[in-house]
């Protein structure tokens, strides 16, 4: 055999050539704008099917109905991006709720007792972190313990009843408007925003990165890996109660398991916005689209009169086709 014929047949075979569509799913960037063909997609799907839903005021009950959910997510977002991951945010939600009201039924100011909120919030956070950081537990267990904790504390507190809510200044956090638009919705784009140019814009937003995508790695680079954590787990404890503070503003009660119901939509939201539940990888716009997507799905098919467990069956399937897409795109990466 020449040397000619020899280099020839030890020579690496020539990269398959993908197609263009291939290469268009393999970007960054395709996920959001799958997402936002979708959610484009419901809009004029739902419109064509009912007269009411493109109306001012039913887009504006959406949006008010999901702040809550998207103040969740959006905090829920660089968590998992870090590595960690928060179940019990809903049962803070309902505890921190729980707590303005008691506060107001024995006369002390109610602001007073929304900053308490907050701050038992902000702990809540830190137990979790000091828990799944520290001791090395596993987050899915350390934070299922406690979101079983903080429910059965509200319940206690409460007698499960929900606790009334009406003070108008208050009120308005859940109902009020700013130049026609929602606060919940001002309030939870403005999270969004603020969350983005930390993670985008900010030397912690590479550490959240490095955090979730190879934590050994990077705390041998020096990264602070725990205290990384540490503070999102105290970030997401703060959006726990803020959220719930605003849909206790927006029902005018406080119930104890108002926002427990909405874990799973919470999660769906994340992962439906791209982000990896192994970490490293996810974007809080894509969350926010993957919020709205929720929201519009839930909407639109109450407006069809669509059965309740046909919607969770619909949830479902759309969830499944989103992760399924998403690990396709992130094996055309690769």
């Amino acid at each position: 055999m020449s040397k000619s014929n020899l280099v020839a047949a030890h020579a690496p075979a020539p990269a398959a050539r993908r197609r263009p569509a291939a290469d268009m799913l393999a970007r960054p960037t395709a996920g959001i704008v799958l997402l936002l063909g979708f959610y484009v997609v419901l809009l004029i799907a739902f419109a064509l099917l009912s007269p009411f839903f493109l109306t001012i005021s039913n887009l504006a009950n959406i949006g008010t109905n999901m702040a809550f959910i998207g103040l969740m997510a959006a905090a829920g977002t660089p968590l998992i991006i870090g590595g960690g991951l928060d179940l019990s945010v809903a049962a803070v939600a309902g505890l921190a709720g729980v707590i303005v009201a008691l506060a107001h039924a024995s006369g002390i100011n109610i602001w007073l007792g929304c900053i308490v909120a907050l701050v038992i919030g902000g702990s809540v956070g830190v137990l979790n972190g000091v828990i799944v950081t520290r001791l090395r537990l596993n987050p899915l267990i350390v934070t299922l313990g406690t979101m079983s904790i903080f429910s059965g504390l509200s319940m206690v507190m409460t007698g499960g009843l929900s606790k009334p809510l009406f003070v108008p200044a208050f009120n308005w956090l859940g109902s009020g408007r700013l130049l026609s638009v929602p606060f919940p919705v001002i309030l939870m784009l403005v999270v969004f925003l603020v969350l983005w140019l930390v993670l985008s814009k900010t030397p912690f937003g590479r550490f959240v990165y490095a955090s979730g995508g190879n934590p050994e790695a990077s705390s041998l680079l020096g990264v602070p890996v725990e205290r990384t954590q540490m503070i999102l787990y105290v970030v997401s404890g703060i959006s726990g109660a803020a959220a719930g503070i605003v849909l206790a503003a927006m029902l005018g009660a406080a119930a104890p398991n108002a926002a427990s119901q909405h874990l799973l939509t919470i999660i769906a939201a994340i992962i439906l916005g791209g982000t990896s539940l192994f970490g490293g990888r996810g974007s809080v716009w894509g969350t926010l689209i993957a919020v709205l997507i929720l929201g519009t799905l839930n909407n639109g098919l109450t407006l069809m009169n669509v059965s309740s467990f046909w919607q969770d069956v619909t949830r479902g399937v759309v969830l499944l086709l989103a992760v399924g897409l998403d690990q396709l795109r992130v094996r055309l990466q690769g």
